[in-house]
């Protein structure tokens, strides 16, 4: 049960009465006793400022306590889960028969909370709002009965991405407010509209108990290939910095009565943005999850321009809040971009991008926290899932844990056991004394509460179920994620102003082919062949058929190609090196004009990582046939395509072969049918170039954005940056002549 207790001219106190919390009175205002010993301390004042309050808090915890703070958990999902990658249990039990609540703490949660100190929590799915609002009150009534009575900060990666087959109903609520993949508010080039974004989002987060964002992702996608292309604002800096900020002020700004001080208050929610010093540039699009992936290259020497996002962006906000409250460094090794000891090792660990760089030159005092599961050993082979040591391969788990306290990172992602820091701080100790350690642990431990304080966390953590009910999805906040789906779709095509057409024509949609695929962590999904759009929200406009002579026009939704990783299991155990290519085009592409040698290479792997002359084959090479098919099936008769996009993509195998072609990032069927009908006129604009071939793709430089030749049409527009179709034409407005003309941001 949660007991409130009211300041006059003050906060809310929540608290639990299973955690024996005591209140404290003096001079007519309310405390919370966190740590039980009946005196107001400077840590429990709230009167006190967080800085003040946070470093009071942090000199009188153990080490032990400092150590279970920098630690941030593996991924927990509500109701945990029973089995694969973070299986977990209930009193020994799977939670299916275990008869938990589906609110109920794990047993290993209970664990990293009590025997780990472990305060910082990162949540993936749950099963309702209802559910993840119990959930948080659960876990912080057990965190406030222990130890300090430090809350728990939990948090989430971007989770507002939209449900294509859902249908948006004015005055409808629904789980959680649907918006454009970031890539897609990309393509409104707006900064407002991603500011708006950041605030409904911050309330949802808040309602689900959620206080840290793991984002926004401000890596200048400078290689068209890699594979978390969609997850970023795109490839131009000074575009990914003014969303990065606008973003970032949405989601950290609380005003007024909701303010407590500084801008940070009741409705703020810390952004983590990522990843320093950029992780858009690797090698031929390869990602470093995986070991195949861990190097970004440089070879046009422009490092520089992706810590723009970072530095003008932000560490520059325009709200009161002045910076991003934390920064998470990417896996890669940026190769031989360190001076000094001149390490080529995972960013995290390279002292000279976190404490020379980070720290010294740009006047960085946030929280640095590594990406997930970098300390823990790397796997037999390079495509497995599993740790990402990159560069440190060679050392312990608790030596890794030290060099990283070295280089000046505060917390550990995807840790949940406190040993190895125990073990690092002792080889410090044996190194440089106890004295500096402690004051080493203690620096970030007030980087890290402060985060905790700044939000009010301490005064009232918990969750009024009801409040969350109505808040996460609701009506306006759905109508507000609708608008920007509408206006993140890019029109590249409308031959002969097809567009819009009629609501009541009859359209032929063909069934797409899903092939089999694997998911991040290996587990297979099923192919299958289906529609890949709901017929029940298309027949709300146009009469469907499935005879394309009676059709007035066809309509094809495909997927931009995809042809894996850069990675093949297969080319290794055929005697290869398991490198191959990355195809931006549906059709076969062998690696003609690819390096002979590769930039990076791994003296325990592979040195020369080239796929020169190697060929690989994307898994939805059907795509283009179906469009070609459906052309030959119409008869003369318009064809539409609609492209989902994660990353650019070479469309001259099929362009010249259809009147109109919309491509989009995420959003509802339902927005692509108001475009199409004319309900909403089209207004993104492409936040990238789209190929002309993969000759240009092979020439670009991994780290230069915007040099690629692009694709021209058969009506000669060029599918460059900022490029877009409305119902006059070529859009050509505010958002073009400062972006297209390079100059510096929109004012909010």
């Amino acid at each position: 049960m949660i007991k409130y207790v009211k300041n006059e001219n003050g906060p809310i106190l929540g608290y639990s009465t299973t955690s024996g919390m005591k209140i404290i009175k003096e001079n007519g205002l309310l405390f919370k006793d966190l740590n039980k010993s009946g005196k107001l301390e400077p840590y429990k004042d709230w009167r006190l400022p967080a800085e003040e309050r946070a470093k009071d808090l942090a000199s009188k915890m153990t080490v032990e306590q400092i150590a279970g703070l920098m630690l941030y958990s593996s991924h927990q999902s509500i109701p945990a889960a029973s089995r694969g990658f973070f299986a977990s249990s209930y009193n020994g039990k799977h939670f299916e028969e275990s008869g938990a609540k589906p609110w109920d703490l794990s047993d290993q949660q209970k664990e990293f909370l009590v025997k780990d100190h472990l305060r910082h929590v990162l949540i993936t799915t749950v099963q309702t709002p209802e559910i993840a609002a119990r959930w948080s009150n659960e876990i912080q009534a057990l965190a406030e009965g222990v130890g300090m009575g430090i809350p728990v900060n939990n948090s989430s990666d971007p989770r507002h991405g939209s449900d294509s087959s859902k249908e948006f109903n004015e005055g409808a609520g629904g789980t959680i407010s649907m918006w454009p993949e970031p890539l897609g508010l990309a393509a409104t080039f707006n900064p407002k509209l991603v500011q708006r974004f950041g605030e409904v989002a911050a309330k949802e987060y808040r309602a689900l108990g959620l206080t840290t964002a793991l984002s926004p992702q401000i890596d200048i996608a400078t290689d068209p290939r890699w594979n978390r292309f969609n997850g970023t604002f795109g490839e131009d800096s000074q575009l990914a910095r003014d969303l990065g900020r606008a973003y970032i002020d949405g989601f950290q700004t609380s005003e007024e009565e909701q303010e407590i001080a500084d801008g940070w208050g009741y409705e703020s929610v810390n952004a983590m943005v990522k990843h320093w010093p950029g992780g858009g540039s690797g090698e031929a699009g390869r990602d470093a999850h995986w070991g195949f992936g861990k190097y970004a290259v440089y070879p046009g020497e422009n490092f520089n321009e992706h810590l723009i996002p970072f530095i003008d962006g932000a560490f520059k906000l325009k709200g009161k809040t002045k910076s991003a409250s934390a920064v998470m460094p990417y896996y890669t090794i940026s190769f031989n971009q360190a001076t000094g000891a001149g390490e080529n090792v995972g960013n995290s660990y390279n002292s000279y991008l976190i404490n020379e760089l980070l720290r010294s030159t740009y006047e960085y005092d946030g929280v640095v926290c590594t990406d997930w599961l970098i300390t823990a050993d790397q796997p037999e082979t390079v495509d497995q899932f599993a740790g990402k040591p990159w560069g440190v391969e060679t050392l312990s788990v608790a030596e890794r844990h030290y060099k990283l306290l070295m280089a000046g990172v505060d917390q550990f992602g995807g840790n949940n056991q406190v040993e190895p820091v125990l073990e690092a701080y002792e080889m410090g100790v044996k190194e440089h004394g106890e004295a500096f350690m402690r004051k080493r642990l203690e620096r970030s431990a007030v980087r890290l509460l402060k985060n905790i304080f700044r939000l009010g966390l301490f005064e009232n953590p918990y969750l009024v179920v009801k409040e969350t009910v109505d808040i996460v999805g609701n009506p306006q906040f759905m109508a507000e994620g609708y608008e920007a789906q509408l206006q993140s779709i890019v029109m590249l095509k409308n031959k002969e102003n097809l567009l819009p057409i009629q609501k009541g024509k009859t359209v032929y949609i063909p069934k797409r082919f899903y092939p089999e695929k694997a998911d991040w962590f290996g587990n297979l999904i099923p192919s299958k062949t289906d529609f890949s759009v709901n017929l029940d929200v298309v027949q709300k406009y146009y009469q469907v058929t499935d005879n394309p002579e009676e059709a007035d026009f066809a309509l094809i939704p495909i997927f931009g190609p995809d042809s894996g990783s850069g990675y093949s299991s297969a080319d290794r155990e055929a005697g290869g090196t398991g490198y191959v290519p990355i195809s931006l085009q549906y059709k076969p592409y062998t690696a003609e004009l690819a390096r002979s040698k590769s930039i990076a290479g791994d003296p325990d792997e592979v040195v020369n990582r080239t796929y020169k002359g190697k060929t690989i084959t994307t898994s939805n090479e059907l795509d283009v046939d179906l469009v070609l098919q459906t052309k030959e099936l119409m008869k003369g008769k318009p064809v539409i395509v609609s492209m989902l996009l994660s990353n650019p993509a070479i469309v001259q195998e099929f362009e010249s072969e259809v009147d109109s072609l919309l491509v989009h990032f995420g959003v509802q069927d339902q927005a692509i049918m108001d475009v199409l009908s004319g309900e909403v006129e089209p207004s993104g604009l492409l936040p990238m170039q789209m190929p002309a071939d993969m000759k240009t793709v092979e020439e670009q430089h991994e780290d230069r954005a915007h040099d690629m030749v692009c694709h021209q049409d058969e009506s000669g527009n060029v599918y460059d940056f900022g490029f877009g179709l409305n119902w006059s034409g070529v859009i050509d407005d505010e958002r073009t002549k400062i972006y297209k003309k390079g100059l510096k941001e929109i004012n909010l």
